[in-house]
């Protein structure tokens, strides 16, 4: 059966941002055109980010696809790694601030920057 790989952005147990890959199932529609099911959405939002920029360390508030539609897009995590994502790829943001916790900037999230010479154009598709 055909899968989707679907990049996540989580909170481990100990509060911090990681990755992890999980699998969609396109077990719908037809050979020619295989779909996942269909999931519910909140909202979509574009973003233009222009070069140079960089976001503080931040948890997300409310799960969310994030597509890169052109430039590139870096994400930092608190153990220093970097990733780099750039158009047509995908991750799913889902790193929140975990129950009962003070957000620490040493701690917690990730940070987002504009990498390359053209602008960041992101989709954000709220879950």
């Amino acid at each position: 059966m055909p899968e989707f790989r679907k990049v996540v952005l989580y909170t481990t147990e100990d509060g911090r941002a990681a990755w992890r890959e999980e699998s969609i199932n396109l077990d719908q529609g037809q050979p020619q055109a295989m779909l996942s099911v269909l999931m519910p959405c909140d909202g979509v939002q574009l973003r233009q980010s222009p070069v140079g920029f960089r976001s503080a360390f931040h948890c997300t508030g409310t799960p969310q696809w994030v597509f890169i539609l052109s430039g590139i897009m870096e994400i930092g995590l608190q153990d220093g790694s970097v990733r780099r994502f750039v158009p047509g790829e995908h991750f799913y943001s889902a790193d929140h601030l975990p129950a009962g916790a003070v957000f620490d900037p040493n701690v917690h999230g990730h940070w987002s920057r504009q990498a390359g010479p053209d602008p960041l154009q992101t989709l954000f598709v709220r879950a």
